[in-house]
């Protein structure tokens, strides 16, 4: 029984889920109920918290074009999912001739996108997508875009408009009670309207140190992507077959 303290540290030390957290009669101890509430509030005001596009923009150090979905404010986006998945009318001409360009090579679109945390998106979209950019040194890359009250197949829309043979959409994940600032990356070849959810691939987690780490979610992205082109798809069929080429940590 002595053991069970340092059993205990050493097990928490590996997780940030909620173990072990002990009793007070028959009650949750109050530093576990006072932990519960913060983390509550914090994944509240994640969902809330607005993206500062200005700064996003300077933090990955070149300019980006912003644009919006068909969501008029965080409360409609929170009600009105489908909206968020539509690219703002107004907003469709900032897009038209910013695409990759003529060359050799494949074309890549990346939306940074708001999604349910944008706390997420400020922490780890510009260490990540140096990462990304650093790899692919063989792809025409459209100019970045951020995505304001998007939902993931806003990317659809916005690479579509960028003539873009590949979507990558970067966006903040639903806030979990012990994970605020986790980012999703979500790839979708020959992006369109109507696109299905089982036709994109998704690396989840990018929260280091707690999560994926920059590197080995840009080498498990870039991975996808390079089979991707050479398949034109994505997918459950890309991940069926080609799981044997990923990074040994990409599960």
């Amino acid at each position: 029984m002595a053991d069970l303290p340092i059993l205990r540290d050493c097990l928490v030390a590996l997780t940030q889920a909620r173990i072990l957290l002990g009793r007070a009669g028959q009650a949750m101890p109050t530093r576990a109920l006072l932990e519960f509430q913060l983390d509550h509030a914090r994944a509240r005001d994640a969902v809330h918290t607005a993206l500062d596009p200005a700064a996003l923009a300077a933090a990955i150090g070149q300019s980006c074009i912003v644009v919006r979905s068909r969501a008029r404010d965080r409360t409609e986006y929170l009600k009105r999912p489908d909206l968020g998945r539509l690219l703002h009318a107004e907003d469709i001409s900032l897009l038209t001739g910013h695409g990759p360009g003529t060359g050799t090579g494949a074309t890549l679109a990346i939306i940074v996108a708001d999604g349910l945390s944008a706390a997420a998106v400020h922490a780890h979209a510009a260490p990540l997508i140096a990462a990304i950019i650093e790899r692919l040194p063989d792809w025409r890359i459209a100019p970045l875009v951020l995505a304001l009250q998007a939902r993931v197949a806003l990317g659809d829309d916005i690479g579509e408009a960028l003539v873009a043979d590949l979507s990558l959409v970067l966006i903040g994940e639903r806030p979990g009670l012990s994970a605020p600032d986790s980012l999703g990356a979500y790839l979708t070849w020959a992006p369109r309207r109507g696109r299905r959810d089982s036709e994109r691939n998704c690396v989840s987690n990018i929260r280091p140190p707690h999560g994926l780490s920059y590197g080995a979610a840009a080498d498990t992205i870039v991975a996808l992507m390079r089979s991707a082109s050479g398949l034109r798809l994505t997918g459950v069929e890309l991940k069926d077959g080609m799981v044997s080429l990923l990074p040994p940590y990409a599960g």
